[in-house]
């Protein structure tokens, strides 16, 4: 489990994520819209219309809130066109960062992502520098203590799932980016649902980083994922858990 993964987990214990309910709202309102202008208003026909609204519903957006967005994305409403742009770049240590950003200014998002990074000892680079780093999957997380881990293990083996990742607390079941529905489906027919559900980019190698590089890998990570334009980072750095507990501050463990 890469280091931007676990210090999501110990935010979300702190309840940090909270905080950011406007942000996630207009950040799915936009996800939203974009899928719908890429893949039409069906939330059937469309696997990723479907997950964004899967995923408006359990932070609670209210239904015309998010079918205003799929009229956006459709063209059946005026709205300020959405564009999806992915930088690539570096951080501390050397750590390989995608960040996705759903942005109505491309101008001002690539000019403030720039400068977090330099403020962080990152800096941006070319398209497809880090890409390779990574792979897209479906990633289905589960709380330990709320399933059978043996009988979870044995239905997404069954589900023909890529991987089954015990971190402790979490058991995280890894899809082909094609199969995420289909794992996703036959797990819940067993019985087993997911407390968080996601396609995102998983590095294939890590980079280690302590101390004051690992100080600033977390303040990098912390200001580029609390940025309106910004949809999701993603960095393989791995940082040790004790050392995470540290920089999260008291409630973290």
């Amino acid at each position: 489990m890469s280091g931007h993964s676990k210090w999501a987990t110990i935010k979300r214990k702190k309840g940090a994520t909270d905080a950011k309910r406007g942000k996630l709202f207009t950040q799915l309102i936009r996800e939203i819209s974009m899928a719908a202008g890429l893949g039409g208003g069906d939330p059937d026909a469309n696997p990723r219309l479907r997950l964004a609204i899967q995923k408006a519903r359990g932070v609670n957006m209210p239904k015309d809130t998010f079918e205003r967005a799929i009229k956006k994305g459709t063209g059946e409403l005026a709205g300020n066109q959405i564009e999806e742009i992915r930088y690539e770049g570096y951080g501390p240590g050397g750590v390989a960062l995608i960040v996705d950003t759903l942005t109505d200014n491309r101008n001002r998002t690539v000019s403030e992502v720039r400068y977090i990074l330099s403020r962080c000892s990152g800096n941006l680079g070319t398209t497809g520098c880090v890409a390779y780093i990574f792979d897209r999957r479906g990633v289905l997380e589960f709380d330990r203590g709320s399933v059978d881990a043996d009988a979870l293990m044995e239905a997404a083996i069954e589900a023909n799932a890529l991987d089954i990742v015990d971190e402790q607390d979490t058991l995280l079941v890894q899809t082909t980016q094609e199969g995420f529905d289909t794992v996703k489906a036959a797990l819940e027919a067993r019985g087993f649902s997911p407390a968080r559900a996601t396609v995102q980019m998983v590095p294939s190698s890590t980079v280690t980083v302590a101390g004051k590089n690992a100080e600033l890998m977390v303040k990098l990570y912390d200001e580029l994922d609390a940025h309106e334009d910004v949809a999701a980072v993603y960095a393989n750095f791995d940082v040790s858990d004790e050392e995470l507990l540290v920089l999260a501050g008291p409630g973290a463990a």
